[in-house]
This record gives structure tokens, C-alpha cells and sequence, in this order.
């Protein structure tokens, strides 16, 4: 999940992009649901997790698996997971995992570029006045260790014997280089290397490749992760210290990640696909979607809270909108919807045509209820307030 508790005010709040995707808007319900859905012990049958129309798929999914393959394929595995589930329904969609901050070697695409010694412009490096530094530089079951000056992580990472996921014997396998979480210089996104600069090749072959993008079974993304002014979301705490990164430095990184991600978000866009962060969510990030929405129809609100999204000039009629069960905020049981036909009944009542009802992130669990009245039609509003 993301860490949001210090970031609200570092965000720019005028990011623009567009809102809508370019498919057509429906009013058909079983095409109006999502989840996002992570099992880490390896593939889920679409049986065990039908009816929904997208099917967001965490990076963790299938990580027992990924994680001891030789070299890791976890952009790979994504892609047959989302496979799995389309082609087991004809109206699903599938959305896949991108870190908008970390170069992650578990991925193919990024792998690619990590272990090629020309790209090193591309990434921030450890300082070496910084030294020792808050996280081990080298991986030690190699002989002799196998050492990066990329500076690197192990917050969310698959580790030997045991970590976020378990590597095979005898190291993790990404490569020349040591597992942990890299992290590009967004400062660096027009740098041109090998007649690519980093903007085209985040955009072309890491968000765009044969797993992601490219792939038409694939719809969107989730973009997780993001600077702000106190530095990168989600890495070991004194990263900042360790990179020995100025405090104008994090702005001026902060400032192009922004203007970067504008970038990203509008090429999405005009390629035809869309992202969670560009949803109106609960309790946004700045504008961009959040990864625990909730209800947006409060109980103790309601009747206030109605009657100011079902307004003609309302942003739940002109942005995509995703809806969560409540309680929602990455705080519930997926397998018990306590609140189901009172969610259902306000979703119903505020939606645009450009809307889902479902879930945001509640880990890697399995047990997803989709009730049958998810599959009713509704038919379409006459009019709005």
C-alpha cells in the first residue's frame, strides 16, 4: 500500500492531464467493476475470481514463482495472469503493475538497462561520502558479493534465503547486478542513450513493452509510488542521506517527476489505455487517484454528499470514477461485503458513464465475493440533479 501521510502538501495539485479514457463510456454493470487483486503463492484460476470487468494485477502476484526463476520474469507472470482472466470472460480487461519511481530488476525491460553500464546516467547512485551506508550495497551470498553503486534497497524486495518473497538458492537472480529496488533520476528524462532518451524508453519499452502496454489484453496500469519534497514514497528511511541528495536536489527531482509523470499520464491516454492514479477516487493524493479509496456516500452525510456528485457539473460525471465498498481504505474483508446494497444503490445513483465499483488494495488475499446483482442491468440515468 502507499504511504501517504506526509505527502498531501508536496504534490502538485495542477498536474493536467486528461480524465477520460478514449473507449467508449457504458452503463453495463458487469463492465463497471474492478478489483485489485494480488495472490503471491502463484496463479489464480479466473474461476475462483469471476465477474469482474478489471482485473488490476499487483506486482506481487505469483512472486513464489517469479521470484526463483532464473532470471526473474515478473513483468511475464503479470502478463499471463492477466491473460488467464480475459480469455476466461468476454468482457474483462486487464491492468498491470509499473513503478513510476523504482527500477525494479525483476522486470525484464529494466533489467535490460540495469546491467548495462551506458544507462548509468539514467539512475541515482549511492554517495560514497555518505558511506556506510542504511542498506547493504552488495548481495554477500555471492562469491565474490555482487555489488551496485546504483543506490538500492531492500524494503520490498524477494531476498535469499527469505524476504518479500523467497529467492532459490544460492542468491537472487536478476542479473549482473544485486536485487533490490533502483530508482531512476527523473532529471534525466531527456537524456538520450543508445538513440532512446529515458522519457521515450519509460514510455515505449517499460510501460508500452510486449507484457504491458503493447499487449491488447492489457488496458491500463497502476502507477505506484511518487517524489515528493521530503524525498521518494516507500524506500528505506535515510535514502535521501544515502544518495546524498541536497534539499534542492529532492525539489528539482520532485518538480521533473511531476512534470514527467504529466507526460506519462497523457500519452496513456492517447495510446488508448488508462491508469488508476488518473481516477477520481476518495481521498486523492493531490488529484491523482488513491490506492484505498473508500465510499464516496457517507451514512452521516448522505442525502449533502448526493446531491453534490449527482450535479450536471460534478466530477463523478466527468471523470472516470472508481467507487470502493465500504469501508473501503484498504481496511476490509473482500469476502464479506457488509454494506453491498447500500454501495450498489449510491454507486447507481451518482455514476457517470465512466465508472467502477470495487476495490482498491487489501494485499495479497483471495477471497473475493462477487454478488449476483453485479451482473443485473440497470439500465441508464434519465437525468442528473
Amino acid at each position: 500500500g502507499m504511504v501517504i501521510e506526509v505527502i498531501i502538501a508536496y504534490v502538485l495539485i495542477n498536474v493536467a492531464f486528461a480524465q477520460l479514457p478514449t473507449w467508449p463510456g457504458t452503463y453495463n454493470m458487469n463492465q463497471s467493476t474492478i478489483v485489485m487483486f494480488c495472490n503471491d503463492a502463484g496463479f489464480t484460476d479466473p474461476s475462483q475470481l469471476q465477474g469482474w470487468g478489471y482485473y488490476d494485477i499487483d506486482w506481487s502476484n505469483a512472486k513464489q514463482i517469479w521470484a526463483q526463476d532464473q532470471p526473474m520474469d515478473c513483468s511475464e507472470l503479470l502478463q499471463k495472469q492477466v491473460s488467464m482472466f480475459v480469455e476466461a470472460s468476454p468482457y474483462a480487461t486487464g491492468w498491470v503493475y509499473r513503478n513510476s519511481i523504482k527500477a525494479l530488476p525483476w522486470y525484464s525491460s529494466v533489467r535490460q538497462i540495469l546491467t548495462d553500464p551506458s544507462y548509468a546516467p539514467w539512475f541515482l547512485n549511492f554517495d560514497p561520502q555518505a558511506a556506510p551506508y542504511h542498506t547493504p550495497q552488495c548481495d554477500v551470498n555471492y562469491n565474490p558479493p555482487l555489488c551496485s553503486n546504483y543506490y538500492h534497497d531492500q524494503s520490498q524486495t524477494p531476498e535469499y534465503p527469505s524476504g518479500d518473497g523467497n529467492c532459490a538458492a544460492p542468491a537472487c537472480n536478476v542479473g549482473s547486478v544485486p536485487i533490490g529496488e533502483y530508482v531512476w533520476d527523473p532529471r534525466a528524462w531527456n537524456i538520450s542513450i543508445n538513440g532512446q532518451t529515458l522519457g521515450q524508453w519509460f514510455i515505449d519499452s517499460y510501460i508500452f513493452d510486449a507484457t504491458g502496454g503493447a499487449d491488447p489484453q492489457i488496458s491500463g496500469f497502476f502507477f505506484d509510488d511518487f517524489w515528493t519534497t521530503a524525498g521518494p514514497t516507500e524506500m528505506e528511511a535515510h535514502a535521501i542521506q544515502d544518495m546524498g541528495l541536497s534539499t534542492d536536489d529532492v525539489t528539482d527531482i520532485n518538480d521533473a517527476y511531476w512534470s514527467n509523470m504529466n507526460e506519462v499520464y497523457s500519452e496513456v491516454i492517447s495510446r488508448g489505455k488508462f491508469s488508476w492514479q488518473q481516477f477520481y477516487t476518495t481521498n486523492p493524493v493531490g488529484i491523482v487517484g488513491a490506492t484505498c479509496p473508500g465510499p464516496f456516500i457517507q451514512q452521516a452525510t448522505c442525502a449533502s454528499d448526493l446531491r453534490q456528485q449527482c450535479q450536471a457539473n460534478s466530477t463523478a460525471q466527468s471523470r472516470f470514477m472508481m467507487y470502493a465498498f465500504s469501508p473501503g481504505v484498504c481496511n476490509m474483508d473482500p469476502g464479506n461485503l457488509e454494506y453491498f446494497g447500500q454501495d450498489l444503490a449510491n454507486f447507481l445513483l451518482i455514476r457517470g458513464e465512466y465508472a467502477v465499483l470495487g476495490h482498491g488494495w487489501l494485499g495479497c488475499v483471495t477471497d473475493y465475493v462477487y454478488p449476483d446483482a453485479l451482473n443485473w442491468d440497470f439500465g441508464e440515468p434519465t437525468e442528473l440533479w
